[in-house]
């Protein structure tokens, strides 16, 4: 693998700053603390640049993009997340800012009447803003714990649509779009739920514990992992659930892909969601795992050795398009791209690198190339390789 072209350094962030890309169509997007900036993804050249106001800093991003459009947010910079005031809609095709409303995305743990929330399991740069069906939606942080919102703008004007119907004593937490509703995480008393709305409307469609057995209560970590299917990450710690949980499309129960298992080890954060399965980097055996999971049934599917020894790491791990694939970083013997059939678990392509790849966040196909995308200070955000 040769380098085709990189994007210039970053230069240094504040810890724990928002990063977030994109890639719409021909442009690649990273959004960082000062900016939100663009890229030609057939030559890495900037193409534009989106700045927040003096002495701001953005503070929240969507995960997704809806088309070329996205949601970001900003406040002040001195405020940290309290001060994150302003929800901005850019276009990624040229920077263009299509409106901007004084919506506060919530940025703070939330509280279902009966104790906080995780501070861990939610925070303003995820699950706070979310973008489909042509909406852009913002959990609002309104005034109080209590006043939580759920809101919709037209993605492309900022016109409000509605805001949801949220059940009596539940209060809101992470969202995400789905392909035909929005998704929300509720803490109602005690006990943590999953609830959609109607994109039309945002009338509540369902509201489903997320364990019908036990439930989970409000101090445990649960994240959004997938929304097609439906899969959230929850974690109870050392009193319960620690499981991958899947849900169909109207609420109901799926399998669990448990976040332990004899075969495989311990899954980690690198996980993808692809065709029907998840795909997780696992610390099992001697030095490491990537299994593959069914979501219809929660059993493992398959498993590769790692073989990445003590002086090794593995990163960027990806699924789509019937693949899988990641960077294997060796002080001892350079980086390799490793790319496996998602179906079966073959192995595809064993690829040494001719330059250090450095930090991968993860790796998008582009034509015959493959994009690594980075997020540390003084790294490249975006690097073109080509096969040689």
């Amino acid at each position: 693998m040769t380098t085709a072209w990189e994007t210039p350094s970053d230069h240094q962030a504040p810890e724990d700053s928002v990063h977030q890309a994109w890639r719409a169509d021909d442009i690649l997007v990273r959004a960082r603390y000062d900016s939100v900036t663009g890229f030609d993804a057939g030559s890495g050249k900037k193409r534009w640049e989106y700045a927040t106001p003096l002495r701001t800093a953005v503070c929240a991003a969507s995960t997704t993009a809806d088309g070329s459009r996205v949601l970001i947010a900003y406040g002040a910079a001195k405020k940290g997340k309290e001060g994150c005031s302003t929800v901005v809609a850019l276009d990624l095709a040229d920077g263009r800012e299509l409106w901007h409303t004084a919506l506060a995305p919530a940025a703070e743990a939330f509280s279902g009447g009966n104790g906080p929330l995780d501070p861990e399991a939610f925070s303003g740069g995820d699950g706070a803003l979310a973008t489909g069906n042509g909406l852009g939606v913002i959990l609002d942080a309104g005034t109080g714990k209590t006043a939580r919102a759920i809101h919709a703008l037209d993605l492309r004007t900022g016109s409000p649509r509605w805001t949801a119907t949220v059940p009596k004593g539940c209060v809101p937490g992470p969202i995400a779009s789905a392909a035909k509703q929005v998704i929300a995480v509720l803490a109602c008393g005690k006990e943590m739920k999953l609830a959609a709305f109607d994109p039309a409307d945002g009338k509540e469609r369902w509201t489903t514990p997320l364990n019908t057995r036990s439930g989970v209560l409000t101090d445990a970590s649960v994240t959004i992992t997938a929304t097609e299917p439906i899969v959230l990450r929850v974690d109870e710690g050392d009193r319960g659930i620690d499981a991958f949980l899947t849900f169909g499309p109207n609420g109901s129960p799926g399998a669990a892909v448990q976040a332990t298992g004899d075969s495989y080890g311990s899954i980690g954060t690198d996980v993808a969601v692809s065709d029907g399965r998840l795909f997780a980097l696992t610390n099992g055996g001697e030095w490491g795992f990537l299994a593959a999971f069914d979501l219809t049934t929660g059993h493992e599917l398959w498993q590769e050795d790692l073989d990445r020894g003590s002086s090794s790491v593995v990163q960027g791990l990806h699924a789509g398009a019937g693949r899988v694939m990641f960077v294997k970083v060796s002080r001892k013997h350079g980086d390799s791209l490793y790319v496996f059939d998602a179906a079966t678990g073959d192995e595809e392509e064993h690829r040494y690198f001719r330059d250090d790849t450095d930090d991968v966040d993860d790796l998008l196909p582009y034509g015959d190339r493959i994009i690594a995308v980075r997020s540390g200070s003084y790294n490249e955000p975006f690097t073109a390789y080509e096969r040689w």
